[in-house]
């Protein structure tokens, strides 16, 4: 599975990417409000972080002609290669997008999935991830793990080239269950990340090691 962190704050990616093989960053106007960034500048510094790994970048355009531009215009600006995603809401405005975006040659994240059925139009739009969000589903009564086995059954049973990107995690063991359930890949914030490579007993067996050994390595 394809790990991508979900966030804008500079420090902690910079930490993050000392450690964890991360594959790219997911960034939407919530998570930039937080950080308290403009776009231009978290970009910016998530860009020289990443190196060629992929940057997901949200459309805030709610109309097909706007988000069109709107990504043809960071593309330019940021000066991307095949590296960025224009993150794209699965709207009607949306799907009219995610194809004439295809056709330029864009990369397409499918963003604001609930359903298998809004999955799979933006798979047969273009879109080159599809990102369910699982926490979302559960608040509301629903089943964001199913959801995410859905997807993943009908882009093999279809022989689509679309990748499953679960987002939206509370707890490790959702992002376990999603693993299993096969999304290639996972958007996942800080505070996961950390908790996802640690484990007491990891902790308890480094300091036995350490306890047992250090009168007996002697080179």
């Amino acid at each position: 599975m394809i790990y991508i962190a979900d966030t804008a704050d500079i420090a902690a990616l910079k930490d993050l990417y000392s450690f964890f093989p991360l594959g790219g960053v997911t960034t939407n106007p919530t998570i930039l409000k937080q950080s308290g960034l403009k776009l231009s500048k978290a970009i910016e510094e998530i860009a020289k972080i990443v190196g060629s790994g992929s940057i997901h970048v949200q459309m805030l355009s709610n109309t097909t002609e706007e988000m069109v531009k709107e990504a043809k215009k960071y593309k330019e600006y940021f000066n991307f290669g095949d590296n960025f995603y224009a993150k794209i809401p699965v709207s009607i405005e949306g799907y009219r997008a995610m194809q004439i975006l295809k056709d330029a040659g864009i990369n397409i994240t499918a963003t604001a999935i609930f359903t298998q059925q809004q999955a799979l139009v933006a798979s047969r739009a273009g879109a080159d991830f599809v990102a369910p969000y699982v926490s979302r589903l559960d608040n509301i009564s629903s089943h964001g793990i199913e959801v995410v086995s859905d997807i993943v059954k009908n882009t093999k049973k279809f022989d689509l080239p679309t990748k499953v990107l679960a987002a939206s995690f509370k707890t490790v063991d959702q992002i376990h269950r999603v693993s299993m359930a096969g999304a290639q890949a996972a958007t996942i914030g800080p505070e996961l990340l950390y908790q996802l490579v640690k484990h007491p007993m990891t902790d308890i067996s480094i300091a036995q090691f350490e306890e047992d050994g250090k009168d007996l390595y002697d080179i």
